[in-house]
């Protein structure tokens, strides 16, 4: 949700069709909670609002205690990510993402026209 939250504030600062693409990369990363809550059984709809108002509050360190079922403090529940494998899941995320649209592009294109002999 922080990263969701800090690709939403920049892409205000960004003009053009990548703005729409930092605010649909945003959108995209605020469903991992949701999954994650429903996932576990748990209503993820008033989790991740929860979230959300904790998040954009100040409260970064906020996320989901899927043991109880709330929004608790990551750092007093002792649930540290580590940066590299977090930077290496979003940019193989990326590429897997960018290759669809590359496939989905080729596929989508009109066929070309051969002479016929």
């Amino acid at each position: 949700m922080r990263m969701a939250y800090e690709v939403d504030k920049h892409a205000e600062s960004v003009k053009g069709k990548v703005s729409t693409c930092m605010h649909s990369f945003a959108h995209a990363l605020r469903q991992l909670p949701t999954i994650i809550a429903d996932n576990a059984g748990y209503d993820s709809a008033e989790l991740v609002a929860n979230l959300k108002n904790e998040v954009f509050s100040g409260r970064p360190a906020a996320g989901l205690n899927m043991t109880e079922g709330v929004v608790g403090d990551m750092k007093e529940l002792g649930i540290y990510e580590c940066f590299r494998v977090k930077e290496q899941a979003l940019l193989s995320a990326s590429e897997a993402a960018e290759m669809i649209l590359r496939v989905d592009e080729v596929v989508t294109c009109a066929p070309r026209k051969r002479d016929r002999e």
